[in-house]
């Protein structure tokens, strides 16, 4: 049980990504408010957490009692005082800057000095976010990979005031939920996306050439370099509206054209094609 760090967790942003560090914390034993605005993303997201628990429990990836802990120590909530003890906070908004800041400074009106402010960002400087804190000291990155429940991976990403003590105790979380941390200095992108968007993005510049259809370069990266899915199939697993905005905070964090984002990916991001969660990206999912 990994309460020796953090007993009690707040997660804002009940998605994709809130939903699975939400399923993840709460096997491992600790007590989470989920919070959301929008009353229909929890119930959506109690039900995408139940039915992948019962998928990971009848492939023996958790115990009966590890899915019994997710059933019963999640609440969904609209209500940002149920942060109030929380010990941890974790923002898992969507990747838009402004927002996660109003957000941040929502959490640090509600939780006590203690309390340590994290952000799920997969791409924006966590300096940049914590700036907005009164207690710039406790803000710091904790970018999980997608599907959380699944992939075992989390970046931890201090920015220029993180205390020592709040890494640490971050770095410590992170390996007692049974993930593997890797630290990265806070540079646009990290250490992921600042070398699997570029990929993404340049396949789109290939579909748009013409240089073959989807399938076939999905086909031709899975093979060729023995990938589980091609950087389409991916893009529309992570959103191409994630795709665009990690490509755009990349482009404008460092000024260099190599990280221009591809006119294609932003034509079907204008189109609402943004992947898996509109039922159509790249490949249709009707």
């Amino acid at each position: 049980m990994s309460t020796v760090f953090f007993r009690k967790i707040g997660i804002i942003g009940a998605g994709q990504m809130g939903s699975g560090i939400a399923q993840v914390c709460a096997s491992f034993g600790h007590a989470i408010s989920l919070v959301d605005i929008k009353r229909s993303q929890l119930d959506n997201a109690k039900d995408s957490i139940r039915q992948s628990a019962s998928k990971l429990l009848e492939k023996g990836k958790i115990s009966s009692s590890a899915k019994d802990n997710i059933a019963s120590l999640i609440v969904y909530t609209e209500d940002y005082a149920s942060l109030v003890e929380s010990d941890l906070v974790i923002e898992a908004v969507d990747e838009k800057e402004d927002l996660k800041k109003r957000v941040l400074r929502q959490v640090e009106d509600v939780v006590s000095k203690d309390c340590v402010i994290a952000s799920n960002t997969s791409s924006i400087s966590i300096t940049k976010l914590s700036s907005v804190l009164k207690l710039p000291q406790r803000g710091i990155g904790v970018h999980f990979m997608n599907p959380v429940p699944l992939m075992k991976l989390v970046e931890v990403i201090p920015g220029l005031q993180t205390h020592k003590e709040t890494n640490d105790r971050i770095m410590g979380f992170v390996k007692a939920i049974a993930r593997e941390p890797v630290s990265s200095k806070d540079y646009p992108g990290f250490i992921v996306n600042r070398i699997l968007m570029p990929m993404i993005n340049e396949a789109f510049f290939a579909l748009m050439e013409g240089l073959a259809s989807p399938e076939e370069i999905d086909t031709g990266m899975k093979l060729g370099t023995n990938q589980p899915m091609g950087p389409l199939q991916l893009a529309d697993l992570i959103g191409l509206d994630t795709c665009l905005a990690i490509m755009t905070v990349l482009h404008n964090g460092f000024g260099d054209s190599k990280y221009r984002p591809c006119p294609l990916l932003i034509q079907y991001v204008h189109a609402g094609r943004l992947g898996r969660k509109t039922k159509s990206g790249v490949y249709s999912y009707e």
